[in-house]
Formats: C-alpha cells, sequence, structure tokens
C-alpha cells in the first residue's frame, strides 16, 4: 500500500486576473494525469509557465516550485479518431472514439465553447484538397465520411485553399427563416467554418480557433453561412481579432473566400451561390451572435424540442 502520495497543480502564468479560467493538473503520483477545464489568457503571457508540486508525506506538507508543461498545449481534447475503410472509396469512416474506445460523436459530444470567445473547430477538409468530406449527420456517431450524389463519391471542381469544417454542437434549422438574410430557413447542417491559418491541418483534426467574420451564403434558397476563423496557434492569430484586421493582415481572403464559394457549382451547370447581408462578410459579433443562435438551436434538436427528422442525435 502506498504510503506517499504527490499532487501537482499546475498553474500557467503568475497572475490570475488575466484569465478567465484555471488549468488545474491532478496527479496521484507525480507523472500527469487529469485536467480541468482549459484557461485562456486575457492577455498575452510575459512568464515562462510554473507549476506549485504539493507532497503529501508522513503527514506533513512539502512544496516546491517547478516547471511542468507549456502554454501551447492548454487543451487536450480527451479522444481519439479511427478510420475504417480506405480514403475516397464509399466505405471510408473517421470516427471519433473517447478514452475507453467508445464511440462519441464529434457533431454532439465535442463542446463548441472554450470559453472567452474561443471555439473548437472539427477539420473535415484539409487546405489544397478537393475531396468533399463532411460529417455523416444521419449515420450514428456520425463520423466524417465523403459526400456521394448517386452513387459517386463528390469532389470539388478544384481545391478548397483553407481548411474546412464544422463548429460542433450548432444547427442551422430548416424549420427556421432568418429575416435578417432573405428570410431564408437554415441549411440542416452544422455552422461551416473556414480557417485562414497557414498550416494544412488533418481530417479529423480539432483546431482552437476564435472567429473573425461571417458569411450569410445562399446556396439553393438554404441560408449556409460560413464562419471565417483562425487557429491560435497561427502566427498571426494574435494580429487579427475582427473582419477589419482579416484585410490587413490577409489582404483579399475574404474575397477570395466568397468567390470561391459563390463559384464552385458552376462547372457543374448551376448557377452561382447568392450572399445576404450586402454581399458583405459581417464582423465578429455577428459572428459570435450567429455561432450562439445555432447553438441554442442544437440545444433543442438535441432535447428533442425540434424535430430532428433523419439526423442521427447520438
Amino acid at each position: 500500500m502506498r504510503t506517499n502520495k504527490r499532487l501537482t497543480f499546475g498553474i500557467c502564468g503568475t497572475y490570475l486576473e488575466h484569465y478567465s479560467a484555471v488549468k488545474l493538473f491532478l496527479s496521484a503520483d507525480g507523472n500527469g494525469g487529469r485536467e480541468s477545464d482549459s484557461i485562456l489568457p486575457r492577455s498575452p503571457l510575459r512568464v515562462k509557465p510554473k507549476s506549485v508540486s504539493i507532497c503529501f508525506k508522513n503527514n506533513r506538507l512539502l512544496a516546491q516550485r517547478r516547471r511542468v508543461f507549456s502554454c501551447t498545449a492548454i487543451y487536450n481534447p480527451q479522444f481519439q479518431i479511427k478510420e475504417e475503410g480506405q480514403p475516397e472509396t464509399l466505405d471510408y469512416r473517421v470516427f471519433f472514439l473517447d478514452n475507453s474506445g467508445k464511440k462519441i460523436s464529434p457533431w454532439h459530444d465535442i463542446p463548441l465553447h472554450l470559453g472567452d470567445g474561443m471555439f473548437n473547430f472539427i477539420v473535415e477538409i484539409p487546405k489544397e484538397s478537393s475531396a468533399k468530406m463532411e460529417v455523416a449527420t444521419d449515420e450514428l456517431y456520425t463520423p466524417i465520411k465523403q459526400d456521394t450524389k448517386k452513387g459517386k463519391l463528390r469532389y470539388y471542381p478544384y481545391n478548397i485553399n483553407w481548411n474546412y469544417g464544422l463548429l460542433p454542437q450548432t444547427w442551422e434549422d430548416p424549420s427556421s427563416a432568418n429575416a435578417e438574410v432573405e428570410g431564408a430557413f437554415g441549411d440542416n447542417d452544422p455552422v461551416d467554418v473556414v480557417e485562414i491559418g497557414e498550416n494544412r491541418a488533418k481530417i479529423g483534426q480539432v483546431l482552437k480557433v476564435k472567429p473573425l467574420a461571417a458569411l450569410a451564403m445562399i446556396d439553393e434558397g438554404e441560408l449556409d453561412w460560413k464562419i471565417v476563423a483562425i487557429s491560435l496557434d497561427d502566427p498571426k492569430a494574435p494580429l487579427v481579432n475582427d473582419v477589419d484586421d482579416v484585410e490587413k493582415h490577409f489582404p483579399g481572403t475574404l474575397t477570395a473566400i466568397r468567390d470561391w464559394f459563390r463559384d464552385y457549382k458552376i462547372p457543374d451547370g448551376k448557377p452561382a451561390n447568392k450572399f445576404g447581408l450586402g454581399n458583405k462578410p459581417a464582423n465578429k459579433d455577428y459572428a459570435l451572435k450567429v455561432i450562439t443562435e445555432t447553438n441554442e438551436s442544437w440545444a433543442k434538436l438535441v432535447k428533442r424540442s425540434i424535430p430532428g427528422g433523419e439526423l442521427s442525435l447520438v
């Protein structure tokens, strides 16, 4: 029977007023352990992360200071991904598993909010690729798969130039008309994200992002929001906090995103998509409003306050 126990508490930074929450590491043996909710700095860190290691020995309390982790690894999602089948086949699926190996839904079980205006973003389509990957909202545990049409795999006519995916725990309600966007109804899917950072992500990767703008795309009469965001790990992330910053530090990107989504169906003989809100990107506050409203719609969906039709709620 072990008589000596060590509890390790890790606190990133030294001034708690800079944080909206505290990250707590607990370990029974000093070799790492469970993590609590993440911390999110309100201002840039100016000190190296440290921790206080608290040891109990013979009912005496001993304390010492030592470094235990870096602030770049604050959020460690408790899941794994598992591929089934071969990529670019009809059977290919990317499932999400918890630490016990049980399947979970990336749409329903991964949290949306990280606090302080930051969110989890699930990558479906890595930048510079064309396979139309998406969460299968009508399949058990909603794995990521390649979309099909008439039994054939779907591809964009050209590569998408940004990481593309969804915000978990959001839903665009097809029974709700948006008076601000030509009365268009939701497209029955989670909210889409266009992540503009420099790194190419992987299918199933979860990134911490901050929203910067919103585009109100209208696809065959359905409202299909595109939230423009940036990964917190991107070198330019501290420089961009709203729509005007995007134009300053990523000149031409917002126009390129709008034009890409406007035109990508034209090679298939379909008309160009339209955009509401004056054909312009809305600012960060509006993007946060969209996220809040669609998160509320998702909550009603999973509580079955709104009919889900063929959607999987597991």
